[in-house]
């Protein structure tokens, strides 16, 4: 545990890039298989799991220590995190020597600690509390490990227990880290860490084999992705290089038949082919050995429906006949990456698609299709197909070089993204909440409303979108125009106008305002506007009757 928490020490304490790379790989160099693989595993965030929820560490925190609730409560204002607050106060709160009082003297001495592995912690030790009914029992277990941790690594332990691990590490940069410790390629490393994996030290010396082990047949490939495009520059190509295809709004996602088994990843590594039966049987009557990449999306028989109803299929565990019926979905394949268990991604683009229009001619089916390639000679003529794509469902192109390998993340200069301008709207800031992490002292998560009449209904929650010092700003602001508190959330008065931009709209009857929108941002704080002049929801309304329109008029 001691080393875990000196890596994420550094990672945490440092803006550079190299700095963290360094950190970890001098981690995987040092430690043990069985400790390295938790160490990944945590760090590539796969532990997902609440044991125990941050209202329960709280409570058994109180009940050991002379700490009013109130005085909790401040603390946790300023701090902005449950794990970290405990952590900080245990350091003047007296903890029982050795363990729980249920625990003998031997007992306590083998009690886990800073010196305990971390892969006992994680195998043998934290799986404890799921074993306990009695919540003193809980309490007992729980007070005995932070009497045996030093301040940081308790706050490492509340994380993991709590399901909230985070760390400012990305997966590239684990695999950077990785690849230069075993000498092995980043995308080699980055395709054997793709899906689940089970953290032993056996897996984890497979992993960084030279050679590496024979694949699951489960493990998809990592996913291309295309960068935004930069319009000067591009008007500047040869049209003739280049294919266009509509950006569908669905979840982006590999068909993989192998070994006589179906399996659908989405791009974030979820396995979700139990949410999409519908898929298996036209996939099974493909040649074994067979990976498509493409888009999931409802469908209404010619074009995709808006997100909403997709949104509908997921996070089931069981999906019936009458939500298949009411939300059926359709694969818009992009890509042939795999056929008859050939790796096909060091092939030219125009080649894999081929392949993939000659194999879905030979399979035809009503769920699986081809996302056709679109026409066009000139950059105008991109600019033009731009503007209809909400008329298609889309969310604008995906312009692709007709010789592109298929690669590994987002790598500039072979596939590009070519988006339509965001639905907006002018909304006030009537909620404000602090945010995580580096963000919890400031007020940075904001709900905004649109005018009903007289009244200012919410519709939308946004956290990104302005710099720091229009950040730092508003969070005085809002600390001195605060009208009510309702736990961490703040009301304030009614008065800033800022423009949010949005991808898409849709009917919701969970929302007080009767609509929901996608991934809202703050485009801009409008103070040229009073909030008397901001948006209502009639205009709201208006863009979604009119949501394959011209929209993004609202905002004078």
């Amino acid at each position: 545990m001691k080393r875990f928490t000196q890596l994420f020490e550094e990672v945490d304490a440092t803006t550079s890039t190299n700095e963290k790379v360094r950190a970890l790989q001098r981690y995987f160099h040092e430690v043990p298989a069985a400790d390295a693989v938790w160490g990944l595993y945590l760090f590539l965030g796969k532990t997902r799991k609440r044991l125990i929820t941050s209202r329960v560490l709280r409570d058994i925190f109180l009940q050991i220590s002379d700490i009013p609730e109130w005085l909790f409560e401040d603390s946790y204002a300023h701090v902005g995190d449950s794990a970290e607050t405990i952590a900080l106060l245990l350091r003047d709160t007296p903890l029982p020597e050795g363990g729980p009082p249920t625990v003998s003297t031997a007992e306590a001495s083998t009690l886990p600690g800073s010196e305990t592995p971390l892969h006992v912690w994680m195998e043998a030790v934290i799986p404890l509390v799921k074993t306990l009914a009695d919540p003193g029992d809980l309490r007992d277990l729980i007070v005995s490990w932070w009497a045996n941790l030093e301040d940081y690594e308790i706050f490492v332990l509340n994380k993991v227990l709590t399901g909230a691990f985070r760390v400012g590490a990305s997966t590239k940069l684990v695999v950077k880290a990785l690849s230069a410790e075993y000498d092995i390629p980043d995308a080699v490393i980055t395709h054997r860490l793709m899906g689940d994996f089970v953290p032993t030290a056996e897996f984890y010396q497979q992993l960084t084999q030279p050679e590496g082990a024979e694949a699951s047949p489960s493990r998809p490939y990592p996913f291309f992705l295309a960068a935004q495009l930069d319009e000067d520059r591009f008007a500047q190509e040869e049209m003739a290089h280049w294919q266009a295809e509509w950006k569908w709004d669905g979840i982006r996602a590999q068909l993989i038949y192998r070994a006589d088994q179906i399996f659908i990843w989405s791009r974030g590594e979820d396995l979700i082919t139990h949410q999409f039966p519908e898929l298996e049987a036209p996939l099974r009557s493909h040649p074994p050995g067979t990976v498509l990449d493409g888009e999931i999306v409802c469908w209404d028989g010619e074009k995709p429906l808006d997100f909403n109803y997709l949104q509908k299929r997921l996070g089931r565990k069981r999906v019936g006949k009458k939500l298949m019926a009411e939300n059926p979905v359709h694969f818009l394949a992009y890509d042939l990456l795999e056929y008859q268990g050939q790796d096909l991604r060091e092939q030219p683009l125009k080649t894999r698609q081929q392949q993939l229009i000659e194999l879905l001619a030979a399979h035809p089916s009503d769920t699986i299709s081809h996302s056709p390639s679109l026409a066009f000679d000139s950059f105008a003529d991109l600019q033009a197909l731009r503007q209809q794509a909400r008329d298609r469902g889309a969310e604008g192109l995906v312009i692709k070089a007709v010789d592109s390998p298929y690669l590994v993340g987002r790598k500039r200069g072979y596939w590009w993204k070519y988006k339509v301008e965001p639905m907006t709207l002018d909304a006030v800031l009537i909620y404000a909440q602090a945010g995580s992490g580096k963000r919890a002292n400031l007020f940075t998560d904001y709900t905004f409303a649109l005018w009903k009449g007289k009244e200012l209904v919410t519709f939308a929650k946004a956290y990104s979108g302005l710099d720091n010092q229009e950040i730092e700003t508003l969070d005085r602001w809002i600390r001195r125009h605060t009208i009510e508190r309702f736990g961490p959330v703040r009301s304030v008065e009614p008065v800033h106008v800022f423009e949010i931009g949005f991808e898409g709209i849709a009917e919701s009857k969970r929302h007080k305002s009767g609509i929901s929108v996608r991934f809202p941002r703050i485009l801009r704080w409008r103070t040229d506007k009073p909030a008397a002049e901001a948006d209502t929801l009639d205009n709201a309304l208006a863009l979604l009757a009119n949501r394959h329109g011209d929209v993004g008029m609202t905002s004078a």
